[in-house]
């Protein structure tokens, strides 16, 4: 089997790891005890780790398959990409999780706040797994953001 296609089956089971493991993770990174009995009630941990996964693997992809230039091939054009994905999943995990809250009359929104930080870093380390994983295929950017 070809180291490409290794990196990306590795890349895919850490990606299920993270989505199956999410609640251990989640509260062992950030744990208040009223905002984390619901976020689990509510099963919460669950949507979120998997819109973190999917903005992740799909904002990697549109990088290394849709944009696939050479004039966007460079090291900080990367870096946009993934400052991007840290930007938007946090975003639409305080948007969405709040509305659950709202539904509820529940007001987290310190708390919620301080778990979209660490939701932050979390994903900046799937962004870069699925960019490891899938960048091999790619006809232009396969070298960023470190040459092989």
């Amino acid at each position: 089997m070809k180291k490409n296609t290794i990196l990306l089956i590795t890349g895919a089971i850490l990606t299920l790891l993270f989505i199956i493991f999410s609640t251990p993770l989640f509260e062992s990174l950030f744990y208040s005890r009223e905002f984390s009995n619901e976020m689990y009630a509510a099963n919460l941990y669950l949507v979120v780790a998997i819109i973190t996964a999917v903005v992740a693997w799909g904002l990697s992809g549109v990088y290394y398959y849709v944009i696939n230039s050479v004039s966007f091939s460079r090291w900080y054009h990367w870096l946009i990409m993934l400052c991007v994905a840290v930007v938007i999943v946090p975003l639409i995990t305080y948007v969405y999780a709040d509305h659950v809250f709202a539904d509820d009359g529940l007001d987290f929104s310190g708390q919620l706040s301080a778990f979209c930080v660490v939701n932050l870093a979390v994903e900046a380390v799937l962004f870069i797994i699925a960019s490891y994983s899938m960048r091999w295929w790619s006809s232009n950017c396969r070298h960023t953001p470190i040459p092989e």
